[in-house]
């Protein structure tokens, strides 16, 4: 691999973390990057989930004061998290590759829909804490039973393909919960690590040859760093700009992905 490769995928695994520990979606950089290098999709995939693990670790140990109080609930998002990720898992290593590339364009287009529209979530999910007033300690069996199957789906589309997993999953609890955004990010990034986990555990067990080790290592390492580095500083960096770069770099992606 040329040194100058290394340093970008290192560099992506940087941003990708810091990105993923302030707002989610930092596959929108790591995934690009890998494809534009001439990486097949589905081995970027794989070799990007599990680098994002490392950064996982250090944004949600970064965001851990914000995790008290949290684990009545958490205790039924983790499962459901779990289990929807090694669903997403499955459908990634079993189905066609020629059907990843193809489901993989319209999924990215998504995602970047969701970054864009990311603020108006984030406000939204904002605005009903505000408005309740209270800790999300209290929830009905209804909006638990929401939230949980909420959790499933972006587990099952996280394992597929992790991309803006933690902006749907601000979107969901936001949505069913009276809850402060910090906190809500705080549990975003522990059922988002969670997600790659397992996605990273099956894709080793089952398709080992098929990862990309070298780029794995390389984004793990800057993802380590990044991560630490975005639940430190990032409520200091623009949003805004961080979605611009998310949305230029996954463009890049998309081009590269539909010409292939």
């Amino acid at each position: 691999m040329p040194v100058s490769h290394m340093i970008l995928i290192a560099l992506a695994g940087m941003g990708a973390g810091a990105i993923n520990a302030l707002v989610g979606s930092g596959t929108l950089i790591t995934f690009p990057t890998l494809v534009a290098l001439g990486y097949p999709p589905v081995t970027s995939t794989m070799s990007n989930a599990i680098g994002l693990v490392a950064g996982g670790v250090s944004g949600t140990w970064g965001y851990r004061a914000e995790l008290a109080g949290q684990w009545d609930r958490l205790r039924w998002q983790i499962p459901a998290s779990l289990i929807g990720a090694a669903l997403g898992a499955f459908l990634l290593l079993h189905l066609p590759e020629k059907v990843f590339i193809t489901i993989v364009p319209v999924l990215l287009v998504l995602a970047l829909m969701l970054v864009v529209v990311g603020p108006r979530i984030q406000a939204y999910a904002r605005k009903r804490a505000e408005q309740a007033g209270r800790s999300a300690e209290h929830v009905s069996p209804r909006r638990m039973a929401a939230l949980v199957f909420g959790t499933f789906a972006v587990g099952v589309y996280g394992g597929y393909f992790t991309a803006a997993q933690g902006i749907l999953l601000i979107g969901v609890m936001g949505a069913l919960l009276p809850e402060d955004i910090q906190r809500m990010n705080a549990a975003k990034n522990l059922l988002s690590l969670l997600v790659n986990i397992v996605a990273a555990i099956g894709y080793t067990v089952v398709a080992f040859d098929r990862v990309s080790w070298a780029a794995a290592g390389l984004i793990a390492l800057g993802s380590l760093v990044g991560g630490w580095l975005g639940a430190r500083y990032g409520r200091r960096l623009s949003p805004n700009a961080l979605r611009a770069v998310i949305v230029v770099v996954g463009l890049i992606g998309l081009y590269r992905l539909v010409n292939l």
